[in-house]
């Protein structure tokens, strides 16, 4: 079989995948246009919440400190993943590898200790604190 062959023959597959996709996505589309309900009224354009019935707006203000944290655990959970890739293949990478994650896991450290002393991971505002300070006091 030519390279040529293969090739046609491949594409041609990958084209009758992609047609039956797209078939599969219009059929799952037009069944459920078709069988689904259409009543209209008030209720229907309310969003359901688990069967309780919404109260305020859904727009909330949150703090910036939120997001901050919410960044830094995705950057340290990240870090977690390539953490076990290392232990997966701990035997294979030996001493060399073990040092080089004591390495990443200094770095990792420091990162850490600098965020909680500029008092990133600090939930509570700079007035409150300082009024629970002096509470304790």
């Amino acid at each position: 079989m030519s390279e040529a062959v293969a090739t046609l023959s491949h594409n041609w597959g990958f084209a009758v995948f992609l047609l039956g996709v797209a078939g599969l996505c219009a059929f799952m589309l037009g069944v459920s246009r078709l069988l689904g309900s259409k009543a209209v009224g008030r209720s229907k354009n309310e969003p359901f919440e688990s069967g309780i019935v919404p109260t305020g707006g859904a727009r909330l203000r949150l703090s910036a400190k939120f997001y901050l944290v919410a960044m830094l655990f995705v950057i340290f959970d990240v870090e977690a993943l390539f953490l076990f890739a290392w232990a997966v293949s701990v035997r294979e990478s030996g001493w060399a590898g073990l040092i080089e994650a004591m390495i990443f896991i200094a770095i990792l450290l420091a990162g850490l200790v600098y965020l909680w002393r500029i008092g990133a991971l600090d939930w509570a505002p700079e007035g409150r604190r300082n009024r629970q300070a002096k509470l304790k006091q």
